[in-house]
């Protein structure tokens, strides 16, 4: 059964920042194709759920989240097998500090 994709309040903001960033350091053009990538990239997870690693930095957490790669980005998802959907917790841009990642809302 194909999973629907959910973004986060938090996950939505962290994409909002990466799209201001790339357009005030690259062009609005950039922004808008990189953001677009960055969305598409998750759609693999409607079908294919457990594609992603579990997120080793995280693994204290209650529920399981895992990571795709794109690019230079980390998306943090948990499958919601109860909401049937596939929740995006964060992008996180990789080449900032990694402890980052642990921070919460």
């Amino acid at each position: 059964m194909e999973l629907k994709i959910y973004w986060t309040d938090f996950a939505k903001t962290e994409l909002k920042k990466i799209f201001k960033h790339l357009k005030e350091n690259a062009s609005l053009t950039v922004a808008k194709n990189e953001n677009e990538k960055i969305v598409k990239s998750t759609l693999r997870l409607k079908n294919q759920p457990q594609i992603g690693q579990i997120e080793p930095m995280l693994v204290e957490r209650e529920i399981e989240l895992r990571y795709l790669l794109h690019q230079t980005y980390k998306i943090i998802y948990w499958i919601n097998s109860k909401q049937n959907r596939v929740e995006i917790m964060d992008v996180f841009e990789t080449h900032q500090q990694t402890e980052k990642i642990k921070r919460t809302k």
